[in-house]
């Protein structure tokens, strides 16, 4: 494993006031890489709690400065948000004697596919993939074309595996929609997985609804047993329903490889 001596890695979350779900995947991360001593210093920061964007610069006193967002996807946080709140200038920012790396989003990394993998073979561990129909399920939106991009390239590369049966992507608020998951699968398992960073307000209340597994939004994911459930015998079909793909422990890796990918 590479060491960056000298170096902070700073993680930067979405958060919520309202879900206390939200920043914890961010937090158990960047606990993990903390541990591994590669960073001179790790920390976090978040949109909407603390310690916030405009704070977590201050005091660091490092000659080089990772930034890493874990979003899934390009769009108008990681365009826009983050780079105002750190006032970075570019993918490379230079700030009196520092350097700030400007990283894509994890949700855009290769790895990402392994890490999909590896949660849907656990959450349908005897079920042959042959005989699976795979859902990454994105929000979508017709305001932002590249909210539903990095669910359709996990799609792509996946299916060029031809480990499944089916692969597919639906989204929420765009077609594909996942309600219509019944009628789309054509394999007689059926494994979701919601492609997002947290179990938020989407994960553990609003999928289960459209999926049919729950009749009305359900509390927190911490309190809720939707996630643990499995399977679920909807429309002709064995449902198996995972929680947000940010939640694996395995997004650690896939945040080292943004900070590895940044200069290769």
């Amino acid at each position: 494993m590479k060491m960056y001596p000298n170096t902070t890695l700073v993680i930067i979350g979405h958060g919520s006031t309202t879900n206390e779900d939200s920043s914890e995947p961010t937090q158990l991360h960047a606990d993990s890489i903390r541990k591994r001593g590669l960073f001179s210093e790790v920390r976090c920061a978040f949109w909407k709690e603390e310690p916030s964007m405009r704070e977590v610069l201050y005091g660091i006193t490092t000659p080089e400065v990772f930034i890493v967002p874990n979003f899934i996807s390009e769009g108008y946080f990681t365009q826009k948000v983050i780079p105002r709140e750190l006032e970075l200038t570019g993918k490379i920012t230079l700030r009196d004697t520092q350097r700030l790396y400007y990283c894509d989003p994890v949700g855009t990394h290769p790895s990402m596919t392994e890490v999909i993998l590896k949660r849907a073979q656990e959450t349908a561990p005897n079920v042959p993939l042959e005989e699976i129909t795979l859902f990454i399920v994105g929000h979508g939106t017709n305001l932002d074309a590249n909210s539903a991009k990095a669910a359709r390239d996990q799609v792509s590369y996946i299916q060029e595996m031809n480990l499944y049966g089916e692969v597919l992507s639906a989204y929420m608020e765009e077609p594909p929609l996942i309600n219509n998951w019944g009628t789309m699968a054509t394999q007689p398992n059926v494994v979701v997985v919601p492609f997002f960073i947290s179990d938020g307000l989407h994960s553990y209340q609003d999928i289960p609804v459209l999926l049919g597994i729950e009749k009305e939004t359900g509390p927190a994911a911490s309190q809720s047993e939707v996630f643990r459930r499995n399977p679920y015998d909807l429309h002709g079909k064995r449902l198996y329903y995972t929680s947000a793909i940010g939640t694996e422990p395995m997004m650690a890796e896939v945040i080292l490889d943004q900070v590895a990918a940044f200069n290769s």
